[in-house]
């Protein structure tokens, strides 16, 4: 029977078959297998949520340590009936040889510690952490407070923002660095007017809203519900780690170096993040400053052909409910002319555009998908 595969895809099977890799072959295409390190973490749920959905990708193994040898669909209840499998443990060595592509939705420093050129030769990798995303070490390494443990690997990583960096993820990436909730929103929502010379990127402050399930699953003091409850806090102020990567993606879109201010605060919801960033206007050379259809038609050049992306009508405003459960960011601004001065705003979902919605996305584009497979995700309301 004649298989449907699409071009991309196809080149990119025959690449892995000369490279000694097997497929599943299915009736009409053959399946991406994809293994998931971390799948019992937030992130890693919300992967195998999309994935089983997933018309071309199969998860063939769920990886955690803290529940191995425990079937999944009894760690998270609501995969029961529709994930048998049991989770095995870590051992990337023996698991490499089993994916097409793995998701590491792990702590800082684990893929850093264990990633070499075999493994990748072996198979892709999809990274959550933040491992690959500063292209300078010693900025990873004073931001995160860890040693970096394979530098020589960060410059193959490309940088997963999508709607950025769509040319750079092909069949030939390995490995991707998927960014961060924060930094997805942070960045889309203030990219088009950086990248125009719109705004001074030295005045941006950027004051951002997450919920709770953006600090992960493990008990933490600070989580706890009596802690978060009916309570709003800041929290990282002037030291979060997400802001070098903010600071670095934006100064490439400036071409040069960008410093900003940014502050998170925790808020009791279960998911979204919400950012309200500020920024001066440059100036025309004649003293005035750029009006509403100027800078409305910079959000547009970048946008307008960007599926997951809604630059939202003049006068209607960003909420983290329009876009839960969703790969969707929503973006919209104000100029306060009495300032001269622009107010931005972002949502999205931080446990799907935020981290695994655009590491699907991620993935899509590595094997010649179509992006919005897997993840046509209505968001959801109430």
């Amino acid at each position: 029977m004649r298989r449907v595969i699409r071009s991309g895809f196809r080149r990119h099977v025959r690449a892995c078959r000369r490279a000694g890799a097997t497929y599943k072959i299915g009736k009409e295409k053959v399946m991406i297998r994809a293994g998931i390190i971390g799948s019992t973490g937030y992130a890693g749920a919300e992967l195998v949520r999309i994935l089983l959905r997933h018309r071309d990708a199969e998860i063939v193994w769920y990886g955690s340590r803290s529940y191995v040898d425990e079937t999944y669909g009894k760690v998270y209840r609501n995969f029961f009936e529709l994930v048998d499998a049991k989770c095995l443990d870590d051992n990337i060595e023996a698991l490499a040889g089993q994916a097409d592509v793995i998701f590491t939705a792990t702590p800082q420093g684990y893929l850093g510690g264990i990633l070499n050129d075999e493994l990748l030769q072996k198979t892709r990798f999809i990274d959550l952490s933040a491992d690959y995303r500063i292209k300078d070490v010693a900025t990873y390494e004073k931001w995160y407070g860890i040693t970096h443990q394979s530098p020589r690997l960060i410059d193959q990583a490309v940088y997963g923002l999508c709607e950025i960096n769509r040319g750079l993820v092909n069949e030939h990436t390995r490995l991707i660095a998927n960014p961060g909730c924060y930094t997805t929103c942070s960045i889309l929502t203030a990219y088009p007017l950086v990248k125009e010379g719109l705004i001074e990127p030295d005045t941006l402050i950027v004051d951002a809203k997450s919920g709770t399930s953006g600090a992960g699953r493990g008990a933490k003091l600070p989580n706890l519900f009596c802690e978060v409850n009916e309570n709003m806090k800041a929290y990282g102020v002037a030291t979060h780690r997400h802001t070098p990567e903010i600071e670095e993606q934006l100064g490439y879109a400036a071409g040069r170096e960008v410093m900003i201010n940014f502050t998170p605060h925790l808020v009791p919801m279960n998911r979204g993040i919400l950012v309200t960033a500020y920024a001066s206007l440059v100036k025309k050379v004649d003293g005035t400053l750029p009006g509403e259809a100027e800078l409305r038609a910079a959000y547009e050049k970048y946008y307008a052909d960007e599926y997951f992306v809604r630059v939202l009508p003049k006068g209607e405003f960003p909420e983290t409910k329009w876009v839960e459960n969703s790969n969707f960011v929503d973006i919209n601004f104000v100029v306060d002319e009495r300032t001269g001065r622009i107010v931005m705003l972002g949502a999205l979902d931080n446990l799907v555009k935020g981290a695994a919605g655009q590491a699907v996305q991620n993935m899509n584009l590595m094997f010649g998908l179509d992006e919005k497979e897997g993840l046509a995700l209505v968001p959801s309301f109430p």
